[in-house]
C-alpha cells in the first residue's frame, strides 16, 4: 500500500509540473504569435496526446516475447522496452492519464485563446466561433485517439520498440 501512496504523490507531483510547462509555454506562445501559429501549437498539444496515449495502449497490448527475441539479439532499444512492458500500468498511467490528460485540459485552453483571438481580430460572434473550435478539436482528438488506439492495439510490439529505441538514445549506456 505505502509504494501506491507514493506512486500516487510522484504522479501528482509530475502532472503538477507538467501541467505548469505546458501551458506556460503554450500561454506564452499564444500571446506572441499570430492565429496561424496558435493553430500549429494547438494541433501539435492535440498530437502529443495522441500520441501519447497510443503509447499507453501498446505497452498494455504488447506482447514481450518478441521483445526478449530481439533483446537476446542485442538489439538496440530492446531492452528499454522490455522495461517498459515490465512497468506498464505505470507506463500507461503516466502517457494516457498524466501526459494525455494535462494534453486534453492544455488543448481546451488554447481553444478558448484561440476563440477570442479570432472573435477579436474578425469581430465574429464568440458563440457560434466556440461552437465551431469546440466540435473540431472535439472531433479530431476523440477520432484520431480512436484511430491510434486501433493501430496500437495491431502494431503494439512495434509501438513499444520504436519508443524503447528512442529512450535508449537518452539512456546511459
Amino acid at each position: 500500500m505505502k509504494s501506491n501512496v507514493n506512486w500516487i504523490y510522484k504522479v501528482f507531483l509530475l502532472s503538477f509540473i507538467l501541467s505548469i510547462i505546458f501551458s506556460s509555454i503554450s500561454t506564452i506562445m499564444s500571446e506572441k504569435f499570430n492565429t496561424l501559429i496558435l493553430v500549429i501549437i494547438l494541433l501539435l498539444v492535440m498530437s502529443i496526446g495522441i500520441i501519447f496515449d497510443m503509447i499507453g495502449v501498446a505497452v498494455l497490448t504488447s506482447n514481450e516475447a518478441s521483445l526478449h527475441a530481439r533483446a537476446s539479439q542485442k538489439i538496440k532499444g530492446a531492452k528499454k522496452a522490455i522495461s517498459l512492458l515490465k512497468n506498464s500500468t505505470k507506463v500507461s498511467s503516466i502517457c494516457n492519464d498524466v501526459i494525455g490528460d494535462i494534453c486534453g485540459i492544455v488543448s481546451g485552453s488554447l481553444s478558448a485563446v484561440l476563440t477570442i483571438t479570432i472573435c477579436n481580430k474578425f469581430h465574429l460572434s464568440q458563440t457560434i466561433i466556440t461552437i465551431i473550435i469546440t466540435a473540431v478539436v472535439s472531433s479530431l482528438t476523440v477520432g484520431c485517439k480512436a484511430i491510434f488506439k486501433e493501430v496500437a492495439t495491431k502494431k503494439s510490439d512495434t509501438i513499444v520498440f520504436t519508443v524503447g529505441k528512442i529512450l535508449s538514445i537518452f539512456s546511459k549506456k
